[in-house]
């Protein structure tokens, strides 16, 4: 009776304060915290602390005398933004180890030229003046994957994987996961194939493998007819997509399991490192994983990075349905990669730089040699997909702006099957004038070290930031530049 009492007491509290606060909640029959979602008035959801972020160490400034080469796997994902984006919303603090610069910068799609012909993946390369330090310069890379036509994009072997356990509770979750997934089929093709795995307590395949010019409305109809209750057996689900992935696998196909979860897995095969070595047994398969993350208080950040990272994927947060349909139907042609085990090798002159400092991709280091390696995985880009990276640089007392500063070279793959990489190269050198690209990106690089609160932010504030992102939107398909403004402006230098 002493437990029941206090467990009231303690009930009691907690819905006294998210009331103070404008939160809203209640205990379901799974012992979860119902999650509603943002009501119309723009009042928060439940937004528990529990969420868990890998933490890592900023990249170092490193001498050019003492190691002349930084080597790096690319990394596609967004999600780092899109929970900052939650966050700022809700009036939610920032996790420091939520803060992916990399993740940040590739949210976004930058006006990159297309690959030469041939080729799957261009390059380009600029440097200018840093703007938190201006004695310093800043190297911005781009990558673009080549921007396919519907008619050329492969037919789709899609594995719905979807996590129905209690903790998917709510609006903005497992409500969420149906809208999202129903969009998505409205926007397939008749040839494209659709399975769906569902994981709670126990794993089921809720619909074999169905083409879409047989079966969209009975595969909307399973989707909408999806409840969340239950454990969360995420390691048997995962065994479950890849087999049924290789069952209808297809050379020719676009062959992916797209996972829906918040990532915590206690039912089965849990541990992240057991996991991994699942999807890694997977990696010359020819089959991809992107993992689509949900919800907070319970949210596992660090096990979805890792899984992606080791699975040919890319990882998403999903924070509202204009998110779903961004990833799901505007750039679901991200879904398709057109550059495989795509790394990147920037070799410094050492005439004219001194220092480098590689800005993110803390978790993507390579070796020289692993760099060299082809069978070496890394990362995946999709078609018409971008990805930026930036150094900032310090000069040596020799530089001149008409000097060569370093040699960009980038290897990547047609298809994950293949045995060798092919090569790009570019050189870095100091531009005249900035170009929006390279202002855009020094704006969301600077605005990402303020959040972490970085030891290497220099003079950025958030009005630098502000201003640099504000003055480059003339390219903005989307308005998200626009609206990275936006969010800005909710917050305080």
């Amino acid at each position: 009776m002493k437990k029941i009492a206090l467990f009231l007491l303690l009930a009691g509290l907690c819905a006294s304060s998210c009331s103070k606060f404008g939160y809203i909640g209640e205990l379901d029959g799974t012992g979860y915290m119902s999650y509603p979602g943002p009501n119309p008035e723009g009042e928060p959801d439940i937004l528990i602390s529990g969420d868990r972020f890998d933490e890592f160490k900023e990249n170092p400034f490193v001498s050019v005398a003492e190691t002349p080469v930084s080597s790096f796997s690319v990394d596609a994902d967004g999600a780092a933004y899109a929970y900052m984006r939650r966050s700022i919303r809700y009036g939610s603090p920032v996790p420091v180890n939520s803060v992916r610069i990399e993740e940040y910068l590739n949210y976004f799609t930058f006006d990159y030229p297309e690959p030469a012909s041939g080729e799957t993946l261009g390059i380009n390369a600029e440097a200018f003046t840093c703007p938190w330090a201006p004695e310093h310069l800043l190297i911005r890379l781009g990558l673009k994957g080549k921007t396919l036509p519907e008619n050329k994009i492969p037919s789709a072997n899609f594995i719905f994987l979807i996590d129905t356990s209690g903790s998917m509770y709510g609006n903005d979750r497992l409500e969420l996961v149906k809208t999202g997934l129903c969009a998505m089929v409205d926007a397939m093709r008749p040839d494209d194939r659709v399975a769906i795995i569902t994981y709670s307590g126990s794993v089921k395949k809720l619909v074999e493998s169905t083409l879409i010019s047989k079966g969209a409305e009975s595969i909307k109809r399973a989707i909408r007819s999806l409840n969340a209750n239950g454990g969360t057996a995420g390691g048997p689900a995962m065994q479950m997509a890849y087999d049924e992935a290789k069952a209808h696998y297809s050379e020719s196909a676009n062959n992916r399991i797209i996972m829906c979860t918040d990532g915590d897995f206690n039912v089965g095969v849990s541990s992240t490192e057991a996991l991994v070595e699942m999807v890694e047994s997977y990696q010359k398969s020819g089959i991809y994983l992107s993992i689509m993350g949900f919800g907070t208080g319970n949210f596992d950040d660090s096990r979805m990075e890792s899984l992606s990272n080791h699975g040919n994927g890319t990882y998403n947060y999903i924070d509202s349905e204009e998110e779903m349909i961004k990833v799901f139907v505007n750039e679901r042609s991200h879904f398709y990669s057109v550059a495989n085990d795509t790394k990147c090798q920037v070799r410094f002159n050492p005439e004219a730089v001194a220092q480098y400092r590689l800005l993110g991709y803390e978790n993507r280091l390579m070796s020289q040699e692993e760099f060299e390696d082809s069978s070496k995985d890394a990362g995946e880009i999709g078609a018409g997909q971008t990805i930026t990276a930036l150094y900032e640089v310090i000069p040596t007392d020799a530089y001149t702006k008409d000097a060569s500063l370093a040699t960009f070279e980038t290897r990547y793959k047609f298809s994950l099957k293949d045995t060798e990489s092919r090569s790009l190269t570019a050189d870095v050198k100091t531009a005249e004038s900035a170009s929006e690209n390279m202002n855009f990106a020094a704006g969301v690089a600077a605005y990402a070290l303020v959040l972490r609160e970085s030891e290497y932010k220099g003079s950025a504030t958030l009005s630098l930031a502000r201003e640099l992102v504000n003055g480059a939107r003339t390219f903005d398909p989307d308005g998200f530049r626009a609206q990275l403004v936006q969010l800005m402006d909710k917050l305080k230098d």
